[in-house]
């Protein structure tokens, strides 16, 4: 699957990669077909239900609206299935699929590796205890010899600003941000009047499920809490240039590459 040459059904069409290359991202739609997305669901909920490791807990994040431990109520809320990969031959079966390999390699270059050591896993969203991620570039908690990485988020269900969708700001990663427009966790600050005006540009990327959201490594993006009564669930992955080494001794190559 992950060798054959990629018809026209496994690309994005021209506008869509002007779109990526001017916004930052580009939506494809159903990309997945419902039966999929279907599967997915019903595997993520069962590995929840079980906490089965590696997860990574609300309390975990220390976010806003998170709970304050593990032990506190809510404490025990998964927000993240680790490693998607190696967890199910269904998340990996998607991660090597045409359908997302072809249109990378568009992106990225002829020859493509996933990155095991960033997202690889699946989003969840629940009502109580969900907490809000700041503004922030991916890239800025990476290490790569080029900034230039591309994240295949896929919506397991409807995404909208009232259950935590992500926030968006079109043609962020062209911006040269400095430093200090970052806090001391690398969110980027919103109490400074030139990240607001850059801010007040952020819409909603809405998904439905089957929709894969492709967005590049710099863009700005954050996400409010979900206060609506279903949880939510997509399942991201993240792809560089096999040429794009991560650098040694970094968290970006504490796991091997999968090349593609």
């Amino acid at each position: 699957m992950t060798g054959s040459t990629p018809t026209s059904l496994h690309l994005l069409s021209p506008r869509e990669i002007e779109q990526f290359e001017r916004d930052g991202f580009v939506v494809v739609r159903r990309l997945a077909d419902e039966e999929l997305c279907a599967r997915m669901r019903a595997l993520t909920q069962a590995h929840v239900a079980a906490r089965l490791d590696p997860v990574e807990y609300e309390a975990d994040t220390r976010y806003e609206g998170a709970p304050v431990s593990r032990v506190a109520p809510g404490g025990r809320t998964v927000r993240r299935l680790l490693q998607a990969f190696a967890r199910d031959p269904l998340f990996r079966e998607w991660a090597l699929s045409d359908a997302i390999a072809g249109r990378l390699r568009q992106l990225l270059g002829p020859s493509i590796a996933l990155s095991q050591a960033h997202h690889n896993c699946v989003m969840t969203k629940h009502p109580a205890f969900s907490s809000v991620t700041g503004w922030h570039q991916d890239i800025r908690y990476w290490s790569f010899r080029r900034p230039d990485l591309v994240s295949a988020w896929l919506a397991l269900g409807p995404e909208r600003a009232d259950n935590g969708g992500l926030l968006l700001v079109p043609g962020s990663h062209r911006l040269d941000l400095r430093p200090e427009q970052f806090d001391a966790a690398l969110f980027f600050r919103t109490d400074v009047a030139g990240n607001r005006e850059v801010l007040a540009r952020q819409i909603v990327a809405e998904l439905d499920a089957g929709d894969v959201l492709l967005f590049h490594a710099r863009l700005l993006h954050a996400a409010g809490n979900n206060r609506t009564d279903v949880t939510k669930f997509a399942v991201v992955f993240t792809f560089h240039a096999q040429d794009n080494v991560p650098l040694a001794g970094t968290r970006s190559a504490s796991v091997s590459d999968v090349l593609l």
